[in-house]
């Protein structure tokens, strides 16, 4: 689906203050549109609407007086979380007029109503950024890593993953993709991970992951239900398959749980890239909806680390670097990849839906 520019205002995405906010809202609702989630844009269309208004009591006038670049800290997103979250507790019933569809409704007047009766429940939603991992961005990654192969890495991948969130990426030797009629991992895997499919297929092969660890500044246990419940309000609820993956990753989780600490992701990788790597294997720094969220300081120390790893990189030790973050000027999610020793040229491989829905790519 083509995107329609013509919906998003421009705007810094370190930009602060009222007007920020509202273009914060504005965008969300154009990208959510953009993205096939209807229900989620009505919601975030009338939390715009009510900026302009005195109503929503303690967390409307928060969400006002944002101090931080609202684009950038996914302000609506944090606010649509602790929302659905309230309708998938059952907290309040009167949304699932807007969330069931059960029929013409004020949205606007519901959801005022229900941050005016909610706002202790709500405050804390606004503390932090989303957490959205999501199963289906590990096909972008499962893709990649057939490249990876096809340019001659060996296919024993040693992953680390910052923004790791509960590590359902992690998990991925775990899954089954179909990707173009490409097919790799296990069969009988409860997991099958079958995006739309655009353009030629990746290269037909196979790898296995030897080791997967990540870190993230606020990881999450899939294993405690009130930290699920809270994973799975931010998935927005037309897209009833993140669901099903969801449930299964919590299954999984349950069985084998991922290898997670709670680290900043500069100093996660400082201490993971100075330890010995096996021969044989690739060494994978990937991560997926994350980078915004990283002070531009933190930023510029990770790509220090990788340029630095980089240049240690051998034929039999190599080093990959696989991201599939938003492009601010295309409004569109990008799979890009850089390897060494054979250099450090950044390759677009694919643009994606943010939640795995389908992959354009490019090779």
């Amino acid at each position: 689906m083509a995107i329609d520019k013509a919906r998003y205002v421009a705007i810094d995405p370190d930009a602060t203050g009222p007007e920020a906010v509202a273009r914060a809202f504005e965008n969300q609702v154009a990208y959510c549109r953009d993205n096939g989630a209807p229900i989620t844009a009505q919601i975030c269309q009338s939390l715009r609407e009510l900026l302009d208004t005195d109503r929503g009591g303690a967390v409307m006038r928060r969400v006002r007086r944002w101090a931080g670049p609202a684009l950038s800290d996914a302000l609506p997103l944090r606010v649509a979380g602790g929302l659905h979250a309230l309708h998938l507790g059952g907290e309040e019933p009167a949304l699932s007029a807007i969330y069931e569809g059960l029929g013409p409704t004020d949205a606007t007047e519901l959801i005022a109503y229900a941050i005016e009766r909610h706002e202790a429940f709500l405050m804390p939603w606004l503390d932090g950024p989303p957490q959205t991992n999501e199963a289906g961005r590990s096909a972008s990654f499962a893709a990649a890593f057939l490249w990876l192969v096809d340019q001659g890495l060996p296919g024993n991948f040693d992953l680390l993953e910052i923004g790791s969130s509960a590590g359902i990426n992690l998990m991925m030797r775990r899954y089954r993709y179909d990707l173009g009629g490409v097919k790799v991992g296990p069969k009988t895997s409860r997991m099958q991970i079958t995006p739309e499919w655009r353009g030629s297929p990746p290269p037909e092969g196979n790898f296995d992951i030897v080791g997967a660890a990540g870190c993230d500044v606020a990881p999450v246990d899939l294993t405690d239900e009130a930290q699920a419940l809270r994973l799975k309000a931010y998935i927005w609820p037309e897209f009833t398959a993140r669901f099903a993956r969801m449930d299964a990753a919590i299954e999984a989780a349950k069985t084998f749980p991922p290898e997670i600490v709670r680290r900043r992701a500069a100093d996660f990788l400082a201490e993971r890239m100075e330890r010995p790597q096996e021969e044989g294997t690739t060494r994978v720094l990937m991560h997926s909806v994350v980078w915004q969220y990283i002070p531009q300081p933190e930023r510029d120390r990770i790509v220090e680390l990788i340029e630095a790893a980089g240049d240690r990189a051998r034929e039999d030790t190599p080093l990959a670097w696989v991201s599939l973050e938003a492009n601010r000027d295309t409004h569109r999610h990008e799979l890009t990849v850089s390897y060494w020793p054979d250099g450090d040229m950044r390759r677009r491989l694919a643009t994606a839906h943010p939640h795995g829905k389908w992959i354009e790519w490019r090779g």
